[in-house]
């Protein structure tokens, strides 16, 4: 089994790291146009092995021909919002670099199964789903298990218990939009709303929409261990075929009143990719958030096509 990773900075560097740590592949390629740091960064990650004790193999480069025969790749390449950049201006350069990304792995590894972290997500998901003319059940996005994560961290800090007895599920797009369902949220089996208010659960699910930038707005840059896990997280559900239900950047084929797009929602991963989009019964409240949230992306898909017609 072999990973590809594209981007080694902080992001795809923890996904390689993680993935390793599990020691559920035989090999991982570091991909990043910048050779030297690829390279610095695998060799370091194999220097970890003797002191974690995964027998992964890492190799890193700016040679696609590394990635050949890669049964999972998970694209993390991509530049951040600079000051004076449009979104538009932002939207095309991402996409130029996901389809360029794309194609070349995809030269290599026909068969791969794509996990897309580059931002904007839906739409940057959407953009390696036509460039790699694979089916929609092998391409995905990773923003559902990060945005759950956060939620669930959150909550964690506001009760005091143990994170693995917090269960939880958002929907919707990556960031302002994005649709987290308190009715779906417990905590040992007790429903969420039972035990914080709701103004103070407010809060929190408007803290989970912010998550990301509040991070941001700490360090000037954006996060990249909770991302990294999230990526290496639905990697494993796939290579072990565990048929986890993870929230994923999905193609939606009229789930949740959706379609054409990739947004995220309740999964079963496994090792075919998504094998089955799961849907929910929402509240009239939890539908408008979806449709609203269904609105966002393809307004960003729009703002997509609009450049690739100029």
């Amino acid at each position: 089994m072999k990973l590809t990773v594209v981007g080694a900075g902080n992001v795809g560097a923890t996904v390689a790291e993680c993935v390793a740590r599990m020691d559920i592949v035989q090999n991982i390629a570091l991909i990043d146009i910048n050779e030297g740091v690829a390279k610095g960064k695998a060799l370091d990650l194999m220097q970890a092995a003797a002191i974690h004790g995964f027998d992964t193999v890492i190799e890193g480069g700016a040679d696609y021909a590394l990635t050949a025969g890669s049964d999972i790749t998970v694209i993390t390449a991509g530049l951040p919002r600079k000051p004076g950049m449009s979104r538009d201006d932002l939207l095309k350069v991402n996409a130029d670099i996901v389809g360029s990304v794309t194609r070349q792995v995809i030269a290599g590894s026909p068969d791969t199964i794509i996990i897309v972290v580059s931002n904007p997500l839906d739409v940057m998901t959407y953009v390696a789903y036509m460039e790699s003319g694979l089916p929609s059940h092998k391409v995905m996005g990773m923003a559902g298990v990060l945005d759950t994560a956060r939620y669930r961290a959150f909550l964690k800090m506001e009760l005091g218990v143990s994170i693995r007895d917090i269960h939880a599920m958002l929907l919707g797009g990556h960031g302002d939009s994005m649709t987290p369902l308190p009715r779906y949220t417990t905590v040992g089996s007790r429903p969420v709303t039972e035990l914080i208010p709701e103004a103070r659960l407010t809060e929190i699910i408007d803290r989970t929409k912010t998550g990301g930038g509040e991070i941001v707005g700490l360090m000037g840059t954006s996060a990249w261990y909770a991302p990294g896990a999230g990526a290496a997280e639905m990697v494993e559900a796939i290579v072990k075929d565990s048929k986890r239900v993870l929230p994923c950047a999905a193609w939606t084929t009229g789930q949740y009143g959706l379609s054409d797009m990739f947004i995220g929602v309740p999964v079963k991963l496994g090792a075919n990719g998504v094998e089955e989009v799961i849907e929910l019964d929402l509240d009239e409240t939890e539908r408008a958030d979806m449709a609203n949230s269904g609105a966002a992306v393809r307004e960003i898909m729009d703002a997509y096509e609009a450049i690739q017609n100029a």
